[in-house]
């Protein structure tokens, strides 16, 4: 007997090969220069805000030498001969200059500050998109947890070096540019003399840089884990305590939680030493200049002391930016490391249609498959020729053991996935050749587990139909029989509902999914274990709502409970991948086969039927 080669994804028909880490998916090399070069790409969209940024910065970066130059010159001019007037004048400037540098300042970090979250937005939007048009087996090999820790995290540690470390950045090369410039026009000498310090900071930064740029990938892949393992776990609380795996979960936690911090540790703390490093050659430097300042005007060189003054404050300002920027790699790299998830799931393989594809409409509802052959991982085929007709407005059954392709089927029918080889055909048209957007209106699904949003009622049945009216929406209600419960409602149709419609019994989340299928009108209708956790009188009352759907429908009805499947007109026996039996309920007991076996099987065990 085959193995279905897929885990079971609650929410949505079928589901694929395991999450891609227990096949040891390895991580890429990082692309830094790609991912900043895309990064900066979105920025750029914003040309009028940074142009203003840039103006915002020059002009703090002209206010600063020219409020530097004053102080050397109120040394040498006004402190020296002791003029009191002529320094009070000076101060007065001083005072002026660097309110406006204070609302250019202000002005800069506002401007950037929208430019930035502007920016993060267009990047989580088109995240958001791509999200979208992802198939189906890309959730079936990424856990949910770590998408949305790109969706969150990732994205905001982008935002941050863009709000934060882009304007540093920006006006700290603004200032070093500013600041160089004014200190060779003031003494080029003393201006050698700093350069030559410079080599040391870049070396050192540059080993930094090198030795925390893995860790600071490590620490976003294992942030993703700890979100995944998260949302998993709360996702499935009610498992969890049922199973009393309370410490299990725990023990687990603090394990993912443990690795997390060591590499979030190692990613701070070792890109934390740039600081001091670069501090205590900052302050060789200063030495060496005061000391090169205070020889050249002992020997008479025309260097005063507000000339050394001034050339050490250009030198501040000059080094300052400089330890700002490499204090930012550590912001730096982790919205590179983050980017770059973020532009994996953006450069994923999306979902496309064959060259030529076109669009269907009005089907009438004849399906056919015609040795189908699939495989979710290549070498381990599910379906080994599969063979099924489906004739307009008849119900289809499929059954067999468990892991045989039952569900398998239906992701092929909904082009979740591409089939290997054969063909399905829908109206003598192989879906191949129609796109999936137009094919997946023809088809409704029930599911055994339905997902309903947290929206109202109303809004969870339109998702069948966008555009129907609140009459359609009651009308499809009433025949799903979920009208009088949900008039009973606090709001009734109105009726606001939680996660997943927790604040609904099954049955009643099913009556909905009912109603949704109804309201879609499709030509094609699947039902999916539909009945299968629901009990049984509230079984009957949703049986009466699955009539009144499958109505003038070509239906295929997966079951595990065979009774529920007397009246199908055909029933298809799938075992090993193969259809090995096909007929009505009374042909297939008559037989004697695999189907009587199977039959006989639930009344011999005393299962419900």
């Amino acid at each position: 007997m085959a193995t279905e080669m897929k885990p079971n994804f609650s929410g949505r028909p079928g589901g694929g090969p395991p999450h891609a880490h227990l096949f040891g998916e390895k991580e890429k090399a990082r692309d830094a220069k790609g991912t900043l070069r895309r990064i900066l790409k979105y920025l750029g969209k914003k040309k009028a805000a940074l142009a203003l940024v840039f103006a915002c910065a020059f002009a703090s970066t002209l206010i600063t030498v020219v409020g530097t130059r004053l102080n050397g010159y109120a040394v040498d001019h006004f402190i020296a001969t002791r003029n009191p007037l002529g320094l009070a004048a000076v101060c007065a400037i001083m005072v002026g200059l660097y309110l406006v540098g204070v609302v250019s300042t202000y002005a800069q970090n506002t401007l950037m500050l929208k430019a930035a979250q502007k920016t993060s937005a267009d990047i989580r939007r088109d995240l958001f998109s791509g999200i979208q048009r992802l198939p189906l087996k890309y959730f079936d090999t990424h856990a949910s947890g770590d998408l949305m820790s790109r969706l969150t995290n990732d994205v905001d540690n982008v935002n941050v070096m863009l709000a934060q470390g882009i304007v540093q950045l920006f006006s700290g090369i603004v200032m070093i540019a500013g600041m160089l410039i004014a200190m060779v026009m003031l003494r080029p000498l003393l201006t050698l003399v700093a350069l030559a310090m410079a080599p040391l900071m870049f070396v050192s930064t540059k080993i930094i840089v090198n030795a925390t740029q893995g860790y600071f990938k490590d620490q976003q892949r294992e942030l993703g884990s700890l979100n995944g393992f998260i949302e998993e776990m709360i996702s499935g609380q009610k498992t969890v305590t049922l199973f009393s795996r309370e410490k299990s979960v725990v023990d687990d936690f603090d394990r993912i939680n443990r690795r997390y911090v060591r590499v979030s540790i190692k990613a701070q703390g070792y890109s934390g030493v740039m600081g001091p490093v670069n501090n205590v050659i900052n302050n060789l430097t200063y030495l060496v200049i005061a000391v090169t300042g205070g020889v050249l005007a002992i020997k008479g060189m025309g260097i005063t002391v507000g000339v050394i003054f001034t050339f050490l404050l250009y030198m501040r300002n000059f080094t300052r930016p400089i330890n700002d920027i490499l204090n930012l790699f550590s912001t730096i790299q982790s919205a590179l490391a983050g980017g770059e998830r973020v532009f994996e799931v953006m450069d994923a393989e999306k979902e496309r249609d064959r060259d030529g594809a076109t669009d269907i409409a009005d089907i009438a509802g004849y399906v056919n498959l015609e040795k189908v052959r699939f495989s979710y991982v290549p070498g381990h085929e599910v379906l080994k020729g599969m063979d099924i007709v489906a004739r307009q407005g008849e119900t289809v059954a499929i059954v067999g053991p468990t892991g045989a392709g039952k569900t398998t089927i239906i992701n092929l029918l909904t082009k979740f996935y591409d089939f290997d080889g054969g063909r399905i055909l829908i109206d003598g048209k192989d879906i191949r050749e129609i796109t999936a957007r137009s094919l997946r209106r023809t088809i409704s699904i029930v599911l055994q587990d339905p997902f309903l949003f947290s929206e109202s009622v109303r809004e969870n049945i339109r998702h069948g139909r966008s555009d129907a009216s609140d009459a359609e929406v009651e009308d499809a209600a009433r025949q799903a029989r979920a009208h009088d419960f949900i008039m009973q409602l606090p709001q009734g149709y109105d009726t606001p509902l939680s996660d997943n419609g927790g604040n609904l019994s099954q049955g009643q989340r099913q009556l909905i999914s009912i109603a949704r299928a109804i309201i879609s009108d499709a030509a094609v209708l699947i039902l999916d274990e539909a009945t299968s956790s629901i009990d049984t009188r509230t079984e009957l009352l949703i049986q009466e709502a699955l009539l009144a759907l499958m109505r003038g429908k070509t239906c295929f009805v997966i079951a595990h409970r065979l009774s529920t499947i007397k009246n199908a007109n055909a029933i298809v026996v799938i075992s090993d991948g193969r259809a090995v039996e096909s007929g009505t309920h009374a042909e297939l007991i008559a037989k004697g086969g695999a189907y009587a076996a199977l039959y006989n099987s639930q009344f011999s065990t005393g299962m419900a039927l």
